[in-house]
Order: C-alpha cells, then structure tokens, then sequence
C-alpha cells in the first residue's frame, strides 16, 4: 500500500514538473519583405536619420498611404527637406504598405 502511495506521489511530481508544449496555433501571414532598390534605400535612410531626430520612428504599416500624406507635408517643414528627398521618403513609405 505505500509503495502504490509512493508511487503515485511521484508520478504526480513528475507530470506536474513536466515541460509543457505549446499549443500549436495559426501562423501569422508572413509578410513579404520588398527588396529595396537603390532609391528605395536612400529613401529609408533619410526617414532613419531625418525623423528619428525629434521621435521615435513609425512602421509604414501603421498609416494608409492616405494617412502618411499629412504627416509627410507637416514633417516635410519640420525636418527641413527638400521635395527631392521628399519624394525619396514617400516612396519608400509607399513601397512597405
């Protein structure tokens, strides 16, 4: 009788000390990574030196491309570029959505 007590205490234990595997869920979509041109990396760069000055910087998916019109024009004055390097910057904003 206590060997089975004994036993069944430490198989309880032990169970209860397992590693538990996660459940298996859905895979989120991947998302498709855009190579980046030569264009589309200048245009990066400028967003990652420009506006990270004065914020933190936000994914292009957090905007709609009808989103980022108003705030690009704002930050345009703001940040000093030029419409060179504004066009820069849209499109590679562009080319993330």
């Amino acid at each position: 009788m206590k060997s089975r007590i004994l036993t069944a205490a430490v198989a309880l234990v032990l169970f209860s000390c397992a590693t538990k595997t996660p459940a298996v869920t859905e895979a989120a979509p991947v998302a498709k990574a855009v190579e980046l041109t030569p264009e589309l990396a200048a245009g990066q760069s400028l967003y990652d030196n420009n506006c990270a000055k004065c914020h933190k910087l936000y994914e292009p998916k957090k905007f709609t491309h009808e989103e980022w019109k108003p705030i690009l024009v704002r930050m345009q004055k703001k940040a000093k570029l030029d419409d060179t390097q504004m066009v820069s910057i849209s499109n590679y904003i562009n080319s993330q959505l």
